[in-house]
């Protein structure tokens, strides 16, 4: 990157110089594992797999216990890490290149950047303004050619080989490989503050490891998973023993931590790997077992050790790191400096932040799209196929059991308006309706398996039969289906009226004060298939104002429907109300009032038709 540029990138950045800042800069060390889970290690309470210089690290260090990814999936988890910037905002908001859009699809998938956009600086680019060294080893995954670690502030690359083979002295991920590679890089690279940013490719799938590994793991869950684990833990102790042979560990943060959650489904040829209970489901998915990461960070002598409950996002690190470093920081930024909490005991009522996630996706796992927030001990999850909401409380209901969205309507609508902002803020992209969408192979994918509540049997092996049906259907990459799906968007809608209108702020999003039961939406769209269409509505009502008769008309076609309260008008919940015949061509749809029965008739955010034949 050319020096006047970068000269000019960082004249507009925050002076980052707080109280928690070394006299000397530190080394800093990334160790970051792929589709590790977060109960993989003995330091998380995992039984059947050893994890002693992971355990140690723990011991010596910090382990956070609420630690989450950026992100359910590689890409862009690490996007979010090395630059400090959410998935959302950078446009990388899946695994590069991304799954194929297919008839099993609602939604089209959102476009993405295919690499780190330009002019957004990672922390080796902001670390280098301070002197260091900087080295980048293993899985990179956010961009190809012209934008690998060396166009992107690294001094040195060196991918190491992610599968060398299950006997090779490599290790069975190229683990071992790439962890001499740090150890030489350490070696040569002790006069100078360094980073160094080791992103093993341990133990993503597919699995190996050597015989005598799997062996020793016999009655582990899955024994080849837990070899790969435990050769992932002798890696990680060769470079600690680096830092300590060259008598850099005192002045040396360690951070510990993974891309997202643990793979809990059978993929490619493999059964699950791994299990993430009590957390739901697994990498792909926005429920806490695909988001949930192993963070622990060591800097002897600086930090004491202890354990950390405090909600925090590894995308945290790099205002983090900045701190640690003197340097300054970018002034685009959508985390938090942990130094703090990490530093100052930040203390516990100070009010809860708000931790956000935009997956516009399906997952190769079986992960959907969806919008996360989550604020305190509440989080909640807009499922973007049909916009419905769930409410969880994480302190009552780690594993995401019981949804409260119908008894908690207020916090719903607070919630749900506060990720919108969100998403508009950081300019996040939408998704839009497959109009290839297959009905048949939607729900042998999503709907007659339910991928977020497997439970782990005693044995990865017994669980191959439980979802060898859902996993074909899942790997059935037909591009197109019989469907049409079509969405009626409220902010799209033609209004005929004297008081309804759509309401733009994010908490409302809709089509409302609707108290005039003359006033009318439509919509005029194109219709590619004529025949009869499964008409659902997106819909909110308060409490008291239920009971509104409603019909939607397409020319002599007319469906009618009865406005359920939903707590809120705010809540919405999606509804399947009726069939329409819709011709070819251009068709309008209007949604008229026939009686009106409380304040108001109802909120609308959605119509959505879908061909049935």
């Amino acid at each position: 990157m050319p020096r006047l540029f970068l000269g000019l990138l960082f004249a507009v950045v925050t002076l980052c110089l707080p109280a928690h800042a070394a006299d000397t800069p530190p080394n800093i060390v990334i160790l970051f594992a792929d589709d590790l889970g977060i109960n993989d290690l003995s330091c998380y309470g995992r039984k059947d797999q050893r994890t002693p210089n992971l355990d140690r690290l723990a011991a010596e260090g910090v382990r956070f216990t609420q630690a989450y990814a950026a992100a359910s999936v590689c890409s862009a988890s690490r996007a979010a890490l090395l630059t400090g910037q959410s998935p959302a905002r950078l446009r990388i908001t899946t695994f590069l290149p991304g799954r194929s859009d297919r008839a099993s699809h609602r939604l089209l998938s959102a476009p993405v950047n295919l690499a780190l956009p330009a002019g957004v600086p990672t922390i080796a680019e902001v670390l280098k303004t301070k002197g260091y060294a900087t080295m980048a080893i293993g899985k990179w995954h956010v961009g190809g050619k012209g934008h690998q670690p060396t166009d992107h502030g690294f001094d040195e690359f060196v991918p190491g080989r992610p599968n060398p083979g299950a006997e090779s002295p490599l290790g069975g991920k190229g683990e071992l490989g790439q962890a001499e590679a740090a150890v030489k890089f350490i070696e040569r690279s002790k006069a100078k503050p360094f980073l160094l940013y080791l992103a093993f490719d341990n133990p993503h799938i597919p699995l190996a490891a050597p015989a005598q590994g799997i062996a020793a793991n016999a009655q582990a869950f899955h024994p080849t998973y837990a070899a790969l684990v435990e050769s992932l833990d002798a890696a990680v102790g060769r470079v600690l023993k680096a830092l300590d042979d060259q008598g850099l560990a005192k002045n040396t943060v360690v951070i510990f931590a993974s891309d997202n959650g643990g793979v809990h489904v059978s993929e490619l040829k493999e059964t699950p790997p791994t299990y993430n209970a009590p957390w739901r489901a697994g990498k792909g998915f926005v429920y806490e077992g695909g988001l949930r990461s192993p963070l622990i960070i060591r800097y002897p002598g600086r930090l004491a050790t202890r354990e950390i409950a405090a909600p925090v996002v590894l995308g945290d690190l790099f205002p983090t790191l900045c701190g640690l470093a003197q340097a300054t920081r970018p002034a685009v930024q959508d985390f938090q400096d942990l130094g703090p909490l990490l530093f100052d005991s930040q203390p516990a009522s100070a009010a809860p932040r708000a931790l956000t996630w935009h997956q516009p996706h399906y997952m190769n796992q079986g992960g959907r799209p969806a919008g996360v927030i989550r604020e305190g001990d509440w989080k909640l999850i807009e499922q973007y196929e049909d916009g419905s909401l769930e409410l969880y409380n994480l302190a009552k209901d780690p594993g995401e059991q019981t949804d409260l969205a119908a008894a908690e309507p207020a916090r719903v609508a607070a919630l749900r308006g506060k990720l919108e902002a969100w998403r508009r803020s950081v300019g996040a992209a939408p998704t839009k309706a497959n109009p290839d969408f297959d009905r048949g192979r939607w729900e042998n994918c999503f709907v007659k398996f339910d991928a977020t509540r497997v439970q782990a049997l005693p044995t990865s092996a017994a669980m191959r039969p439980l979802m060898a049906d859902w996993r074909r259907a899942m790997d059935d990459a037909t591009p197109t289906g019989p469907n049409a799906l079509i969405f009626l968007e409220a902010k799209d809608a033609q209004v005929q009226a004297k008081k309804l209108k759509y309401e733009d702020p994010p908490q409302k999003d809709t089509l409302g004060f609707w108290v005039d039961p003359a006033d009318t939406a439509s919509w005029t769209f194109p219709v590619a298939q004529p025949g009869k269409y499964r008409v659902s509505v997106l819909q909110g009502c308060g409490k008291g104002s239920g009971g509104s008769t409603v019909a939607l008309e397409v020319g002599a076609a007319r469906a009618e429907f009865t406005v359920v309260e939903t707590g809120h008008f705010q809540r919405f919940v999606p509804r399947e109300v009726g069939v329409l015949e819709l011709a070819a061509g251009a068709n309008t749809l209007t949604v008229r009032p026939v009686k009106k029965k409380g304040a108001a008739v109802m909120d609308l955010r959605r119509v959505t038709l879908e061909r049935v034949e």
